[in-house]
């Protein structure tokens, strides 16, 4: 069987041994997944990347789905693993991971593959260009990220710090899903707050409708906290019933689990909780800081009694964060997996004037800003997560039309939006939000993505 070969190398700010040991940990392989591909992880067996551990991906392609089983062969801890696919989309495929050391103290990664297409020459004639490309993409991505989240970790390393403990609600979630195996992945353990009966020592349970928790589970075992439960913003229109859920979701929630760790004899040393640039309402062309004050609307109300709803902890030696977070980007779910369909069937363009400001900020900052303010000391109080340089509306589309090679022309007019959405479409898509964050910028944070254009060719694939 004729082969093709890919390959790319990417310099890593580590030794060889802790970038190996950063694969080796618990979710390498979910914050690998690109954003962009519809796979998920079906099942693992084995140990890690010994030979011999398996891995069942399924990914989807329209209606259809395929499963992807590899099997792991060669183990040379620091220095190789290697994968091979036993059944899959692949004629064959066989990767190899190879890390080497270099003069300066970094290392390098270098991927090869060898695989091969279905159909042999027909299959190479017919799609090979395409499949070298999505493989160009694929791994442009994977290295990226993997050099990006080892910077991270030589950024907040400190002599003597050990791996903490995190408790996350709301781990199911758009981020929750990303958050978790960055966390596990920078070393730390991670348990999550699930409402249905716990299944091992990594879940706790908890009901704040019916006020049950397992104390047991979290007392003088969790070092700090990340609350993200709430239901979705604008998973539905704003009707009386919807607004209710979105505010008692948040704040019923938080103030349930702030009582919770308040009973604790040793509570959590930091708390993250979330909140959302909504907090500031419309702002106009003024730009808007941690100390601006609060709006005027529903959602402007719902942050603000999100963040007092913290109160229980007032008494406790609880260092508390409130991310106020902008739009969030990834094409996975989210604002910008809504975009992408109009934009690229070349329908696409400005909301309202477009003159609005929209603050931003990627999925992978948005977990690297969360793992900062868990480990970062001074920050404390409202965080402004958003990346250093907002758009408008309007050169956001062009942004976005020009990464996708598609006209963004089409405007949707205010009158249309408010007929669709209601109230909604006011506050989350025409108010203007020229938001930027003093305490990220005083602590230190080092951002992925401060450009728009650099962040979404890195999440929609579009840089090789």
């Amino acid at each position: 069987m004729k082969t093709d070969v890919f390959e790319r190398t990417v310099k890593l700010p580590s030794t060889a041994a802790e970038a190996f040991a950063w694969h080796e940990r618990a979710g390498a392989l979910e914050r690998l997944m690109p954003p962009w591909e519809k796979a998920e992880l079906v099942e693992r067996s084995g140990d890690g990347l010994t030979p011999g551990a398996r891995v069942n991906l399924r990914t989807r392609i329209g209606p259809f789905s395929l499963d992807w089983l590899a099997e792991h062969r060669d183990y040379v801890p620091g220095k190789l693993f290697r994968d091979v696919a036993l059944s899959g989309p692949f004629a064959a495929w066989d990767h190899r991971h190879e890390f080497s050391d270099t003069a300066d103290g970094s290392c390098e990664l270098r991927d090869h593959v060898d695989y091969a297409l279905p159909l042999g020459a027909l299959g190479r004639r017919v799609s090979g260009s395409f499949v070298r490309g999505k493989l160009a993409a694929m791994f442009a991505y994977r290295q990226t990220l993997t050099r990006d989240d080892l910077r991270f970790a030589t950024d907040h390393s400190r002599a003597g710090a050990v791996p903490l403990r995190i408790l996350v609600s709301g781990a199911s979630g758009l981020v929750g899903r990303a958050l978790v195996p960055f966390l596990t992945t920078q070393g730390h353990q991670v348990a999550r707050l699930v409402r249905r009966p716990a299944r091992g020592r990594d879940e706790v349970f908890w009901n704040p409708e019916s006020g049950a928790v397992d104390l047991s589970a979290l007392d003088g075992r969790i070092d700090a906290v990340v609350h993200l439960a709430g239901a979705g913003i604008a998973d539905a229109r704003w009707t009386e019933a919807r607004k209710r859920e979105i505010r008692e979701s948040r704040v019923k929630g938080t103030r349930f689990l702030a009582g919770a760790l308040a009973s604790l004899s040793r509570p959590p040393r930091v708390v993250v909780g979330g909140s959302a640039i909504g907090y500031y309402g419309e702002g106009g062309e003024d730009w808007l800081d941690e100390n601006a004050p609060r709006g005027c609307g529903f959602l402007a109300d719902v942050c603000a009694k999100w963040e007092a709803a913290w109160a229980p902890l007032d008494g406790c030696d609880v260092r508390r964060v409130f991310l106020r977070t902008g739009v969030v980007l990834t094409p996975a779910g989210g604002a910008l997996a809504k975009l992408l369909a109009p934009f690229r069937a070349g329908l696409g363009g400005p909301m309202g004037n477009g003159r609005q400001w929209w603050s931003w900020i990627s999925l992978d900052d948005l977990v690297g800003v969360i793992g900062h303010a868990v480990l970062s000391e001074t920050v404390r109080g409202p965080v402004n997560a958003v990346a250093p340089e907002p758009l408008t509306n309007a050169d956001f589309s062009r942004v976005l039309g020009r990464v996708l090679h598609r006209p963004a022309v089409f405007n949707a007019p205010a009158w249309v939006l408010r007929l669709a959405l209601g109230q909604m479409a006011d506050e989350a898509l025409l108010a203007s939000q020229r938001v930027r964050s003093g305490v990220l910028a005083a602590s230190g944070y080092r951002f992925r993505h401060e450009k728009l254009d650099t962040a979404l060719r890195h999440l929609l694939g579009r840089v090789v």
